[in-house]
């Protein structure tokens, strides 16, 4: 819809977990998230949202919920127009998409690579905090948001704070968006996208990162049945971290989330493993708070 100098345009992030990739369909040949602006034939922002994932990517998708509305002024390619972003996260399971936006799978952590803790620190963490240290200078106010989002200087790592990192690193120049709209950022700090498509792609992956530590929104992602290590890899692949196995076991299973199906299948090493699958109950809850999942670390 636009008026006077001002569009509003419709963004998905449209999350599925392969194996242990968390994965958001793309288009454009991965530059862009799945969008269009809102018009007068919408009825309304959800129904055209959906026109534009089906017509763009092909791919089936259920539940949307609204992520957040952006409209700065300074963050587009043409100063004159104001563009109100509208976003939305979608749950899916990854399948092929044979829409006409050139749709494609393409990990989370390629465009936010420093989110991925898994493994220890990621590729060029040090040349990244140095060069924001370096951008921080002598300014302490931006020395403590550095710190709190980083989790430097003794404070801890939080996970949910994707979208403040991002910001950071855009503030500083840093990454390709800030320099001149699909730019060449600084190395390691992930792939560029078009507008504020990595903006939403960090505000979506941080809005499931928090749910999922209060809502059972992972059975969304995950197929009927599915064995425990499955779960807990799942859950370490949206969060980036690794979790201690029996305390996740241990408060998995106070919670009740999952029973056994009475199948097994087999994983590593040829050893079955049981097979389990989510509780009626809790499925049946998924549309209300407090069911926790949990994230201990190891």
């Amino acid at each position: 819809m636009t008026t006077g100098l001002a569009q509003a345009d419709l963004i998905a992030v449209l999350a599925a977990v392969t194996g242990d990739a968390p994965r958001v369909m793309t288009v454009a040949a991965g530059e862009a998230l799945p969008s269009g602006p809102f018009t007068s034939s919408h009825r309304s922002l959800q129904a055209g949202l959906r026109d534009w994932i089906e017509s763009q990517t092909g791919h089936p998708v259920g539940f949307l919920e609204q992520l957040y509305t952006f409209a700065d002024r300074d963050r587009g390619e043409d100063a004159d127009l104001r563009r109100i972003s509208i976003s939305y996260l979608g749950l899916v399971r990854e399948q092929a998409a044979p829409g006409t936006g050139r749709p494609e799978w393409h990990g989370w952590y390629e465009y936010l690579p420093w989110e991925d803790h898994r493994s220890g620190l990621p590729e060029g963490w040090q040349r990244m905090i140095a060069a924001l240290n370096l951008w921080a200078a002598s300014d302490p106010g931006r020395v403590q948001r550095i710190s709190h989002a980083f989790g430097l200087d003794g404070q801890a790592w939080n996970e949910d704070l994707v979208l403040s990192r991002y910001e950071l690193l855009y503030e500083a120049g840093l990454v390709g968006e800030a320099i001149d709209q699909i730019g060449t950022g600084l190395a390691g700090a992930g792939r560029a996208m078009q507008g504020d498509h990595r903006r939403i792609l960090a505000t979506g992956i941080a809005r499931l990162r928090a749910k999922i530590k209060y809502r059972p929104v992972a059975f969304e992602l995950m197929p009927e049945s599915f064995t425990f290590l499955q779960l807990q890899r799942l859950v370490e692949a949206l969060i980036g971290l690794r979790l201690h196995k029996s305390n996740f076991r241990r408060q998995i299973d106070q919670q009740e989330l999952i029973e056994e199906t009475g199948e097994t299948t087999t994983e590593s090493r040829g050893r079955p493993a049981m097979l389990f699958r989510y509780r009626p109950a809790v499925l049946e809850a998924r549309a209300l708070a407090g069911t926790r999942l949990p994230v201990s670390r190891g």
